[in-house]
């Protein structure tokens, strides 16, 4: 029988990346974006078509616990829950703490952190009940250091940084890992307000000399997704020695 992985922000960039690299691994999948929903289940029927696995789409708000309370008794009924749940839903907004408003803060907040307690609050039970189970967050070097104009960014993964080292103590006794990937600067939509100059710039200052790609990232998604259990509890950097 096939395992689910559960993908939230899964429409385009990583997240996109990521459901292809499971699906061509045999894994079924349970894809969630807030936008671009078309994208999404147009990229499901494309890897369906390719690789003959089950594909649940979902649209919604990932930081809306109704919302992924509904997926999950939706996956329920198909016998579909995740085995695997990869954290990914994210954005930034680039700016200063000045002109960040009360609504935006929240935003941030809701979509990088509040979805993370959603997906976990909502999923856990059932892996404890089966004494088995993995969760990706995906974080950023930001969530560990901090960066200059993305504050709500930055406080949102040093939160999922966070919560992944107390749920990884939390879940451990249930053979349950708890993970983090903590991204160095990835070639995604996230990074399109940079100018071919100003990205030029930022590639000078990785020793990679480069940002990874979406691809790159996504198979070391599931690299750490199907590592053994005892690695668990661990903010991993992907960020071509940029820190």
């Amino acid at each position: 029988m096939r395992k689910t992985v559960l993908i939230t922000g899964a429409s385009r960039g990583i997240g996109k990346e990521t459901a292809e690299v499971f699906a061509k691994n045999g894994f079924n999948l349970a894809l969630i974006c807030r936008k671009n929903a078309d994208k999404m289940n147009e990229h499901a029927a494309a890897l369906t078509k390719a690789y003959g696995v089950n594909i649940y789409c979902y649209a919604g708000d990932a930081g809306d616990h109704s919302f992924i309370k509904a997926v999950k008794d939706d996956l329920a009924v198909k016998s579909a829950l995740p085995e695997i749940i990869i954290n990914n839903a994210g954005i930034s907004i680039v700016g200063l703490i000045t002109d960040l408003t009360p609504e935006k803060w929240a935003e941030v907040i809701n979509t990088n952190l509040t979805s993370v307690y959603n997906t976990c609050n909502i999923f856990v039970p059932g892996m404890v009940s089966s004494k088995s189970g993995r969760i990706i967050n995906i974080s950023s070097i930001w969530g560990n250091v901090g960066a200059s104009c993305e504050v709500a960014y930055s406080a949102s993964k040093g939160g999922v940084n966070s919560f992944t080292r107390a749920l990884a103590k939390e879940l451990a006794p249930s053979g349950i890992s708890v993970n983090a990937v903590s991204f160095g600067a990835i070639d995604t939509e996230m990074n399109s307000h940079l100018s071919p100059a100003e990205k030029a710039a930022f590639e000078e200052e990785i020793p990679a000399g480069r940002m990874g790609t979406p691809k790159e990232a996504a198979e070391f998604i599931y690299h750490a997704a199907t590592a053994p259990a005892y690695m668990t509890g661990q903010i991993i950097c992907f960020d071509g020695a940029f820190l």
